[in-house]
């Protein structure tokens, strides 16, 4: 089965919603499927005003049409709402194509951020984007819950997972980090953008040292409003493992994040995690013992110090990248069953090779 997969997030953006996509199209060939990705490469694009890392498609209805047909896919699945996004459901739409969408991201506070926009109008033009999918997928349960509140239709479970192998605790970070940097070392990797409330963990009083792992639009400003931090830009894979692995807690200061990936990452190099009691953590976190939640982020911090290294490695395993193909995949059985946009009839013969169905 080949499974198209439209989205604008995509190299060299560095974040979950990248990893996610890029190690699914590795993983589910287990699982006798093939991901091909359209996305804003061949396309003229722009940069997202406020973050000029993102780039936006400029398509055209004939573009995108030549690229799907290109590429012969038995299902469809649309992981953002970007141009490319919106481009692909338009061309879904107008043949009476079944199709599945993810939620990744909480636009509307991420919106709200950035721009005078009330978020419950963001919210009612995030209904009507995915109000056309058969399925959305969402990272965790606590999302559904809240998705299926908000008149969202048949939102499922789509869980992220780690790559034990790459994320192992590992030798000190030589280079990477000074061997001089005064313990305990309070890690934080993600974009460095306003919605991952880095501000908040820089701002708190801890002993030791506080090192940033990630880019982004606030780079520079927090730079030079906390000269005592180390910020160490982006780093990826085995740079980051070993980075992980220096650190004696891995605080996650974002309150609006759907799952959190990097948490995982440190869980699996056997850190523990510092955060607020807030979706994400606590999908992730809960009451295992590897985590401390709170709403005084230093008492977090503090607390976690005294978390077993082990035990996190132990949580973490469990969680892998084959069980998120496989629910990904899982997730379109009813594409597989022949369904048109809202209804689960057979499929005219004209779009036919546009549902998934087994080979």
């Amino acid at each position: 089965m080949r499974v198209l997969v439209a989205t604008d997030a995509w190299h060299p953006q560095v974040n979950g919603v990248v990893r996610t996509l890029s190690t699914l199209a590795t993983t589910a060939p287990r699982h006798g499927a093939e991901i091909a990705f359209l996305t804003h490469e061949g396309f003229r694009s722009f940069p997202l005003p406020t973050y000029p890392g993102i780039r936006c498609a400029l398509t055209t209805p004939w573009a995108i049409t030549r690229r799907i047909d290109s590429l012969n896919p038995d299902a469809i699945h649309i992981a953002t709402e970007g141009t490319i996004g919106h481009a692909v459901r338009r061309y879904c739409l107008r043949r009476g194509l079944a199709f599945t969408t993810s939620f990744h991201t909480r636009l509307p506070e991420y919106v709200a951020a950035r721009a005078p926009i009330p978020e419950r109008f963001v919210w009612r033009w995030l209904r009507r984007f995915h109000g056309g999918a058969e399925r959305v997928m969402v990272s965790t349960r606590s999302l559904i819950t809240e998705l299926s509140g908000r008149g969202f239709r048949n939102p499922v479970l789509w869980p992220r997972g780690v790559d034990g192998e790459v994320f192992a605790p590992r030798r000190p970070a030589l280079g990477l980090l000074p061997l001089d940097l005064p313990r305990p070392i309070f890690l934080t990797v993600g974009r460095v953008a306003v919605e991952k409330n880095i501000e908040a963990f820089l701002s708190l009083d801890l002993p030791g040292t506080k090192v940033v792992v990630g880019d982004g639009p606030m780079r520079s400003e927090l730079m030079q409003r906390f000269p005592q931090a180390v910020f160490l830009g982006e780093r990826q894979r085995d740079e980051l493992a070993a980075i992980y692995s220096a650190a004696d807690v891995f605080v996650f200061p974002s309150r609006t994040d759907t799952f959190g990936l990097v948490m995982l990452e440190a869980l699996s190099c056997g850190i523990p995690v510092a955060a607020y009691p807030v979706p994400g953590p606590l999908d992730v976190i809960g009451d295992a013992p590897v985590g401390a939640l709170d709403d005084d982020l230093r008492a977090a911090c503090l607390r976690a110090l005294g978390i077993d290294r082990t035990v996190c490695r132990a949580f973490a395993s469990r969680m892998t990248w084959d069980r998120c193909a496989r629910m990904f995949l899982d997730n379109l059985a009813i594409l597989r069953q022949g369904a048109t946009i809202g209804d689960q009839a057979p499929m005219p013969s004209a779009g036919a090779r546009m549902v998934a169905h087994s080979r």
